[in-house]
């Protein structure tokens, strides 16, 4: 119920978890506009979450390597929808498991479509954000939160989507501005993309991509600040650093709130 009629954005839907969570979605009956690189593959989601219910489906089609794209594309979907409840920023480009070898194009091309964008597209969605009280959904990994070889760009890319939002819901709290950002942090999950990736490299179990998918919604929903999905309990226990939210709450008592007043 709390996601019928609901206006949401999905990015890098066209395949894994993104594209279970426009069908998630659609059966709850929420408005979706989806995006990836592939237009056919989108058209078939969108037929798709149509028959699964979806109050009404759209595609826009485009790389977020283009950050005049990315900004577009919040702006047309906002059309679309006659506004935005829920922003979830699930794309990431391509990066197989090696060791670093000084490639700065694979650190250039992995922080901005896996944070630059992120941060592009969530500025322009604010303003319609605020209007519904809505949410950002920023869906990250274990591997920006803990040191992981063989990834070193990726891993880059989460840790600053983790420093960037956590730092943007202090603000947002602070200055009284009613969006919530739920960070989510998942381990190995059986999508194509991480199976092919990490074969005959990872020895571990894989978590199913549509009961993930159904979680990321479900923090979003709910407002969480975090969201951790693995196959063990024990990363969230371990992941979660109640020290570092402590000094965060200690830390804050040191600013004067003015700055964060909003005329």
């Amino acid at each position: 119920e709390m996601l019928q009629g609901k206006k949401v954005i999905v990015t890098g839907a066209s395949k894994g978890i993104g594209e279970q969570m426009a069908y998630h979605l659609a059966k709850m009956g929420a408005h979706v506009v989806v995006t990836a690189r592939s237009k056919e593959t989108l058209k078939k989601i969108v037929s798709h979450c149509l028959e699964l219910g979806a109050a009404s489906a759209h595609y826009i089609a485009g790389s977020m390597e283009n950050m005049t794209f990315a900004e577009q594309f919040v702006t047309k979907a906002g059309k679309l929808m006659g506004g935005l409840d829920m922003l979830i920023l699930n794309h990431i480009t391509y990066t197989s498991m090696n060791l670093f070898s000084g490639d700065i194009h694979l650190v250039r091309r992995s922080m901005e479509v896996n944070f630059l964008s992120y941060v592009v597209l969530s500025a322009t969605a604010l303003p319609m954000l605020k209007q519904s009280n809505g949410s950002i959904v920023v869906v990250s990994s274990k591997a920006g939160k803990m040191a992981s070889p063989l990834i070193a760009p990726y891993s880059a890319s989460k840790f600053a989507l983790d420093g960037f939002f956590s730092s943007i819901r202090m603000e947002y709290s602070l200055a009284k501005i009613n969006v919530s950002i739920t960070l989510c942090i998942l381990g190995l999950i059986n999508t194509d993309t991480a199976m092919k990736a990490v074969s005959g490299i990872l020895n571990i179990d894989a978590s199913p991509k549509e009961e993930c998918a159904l979680e990321i919604i479900k923090g979003g929903v709910l407002r969480q600040e975090e969201v951790y999905y693995d196959n063990t309990v024990w990363t969230a226990i371990l992941l979660g650093n109640p020290g570092r939210k402590i000094q965060e709450f200690f830390f804050l008592r040191s600013y004067s709130l003015n700055k964060f007043i909003i005329n």
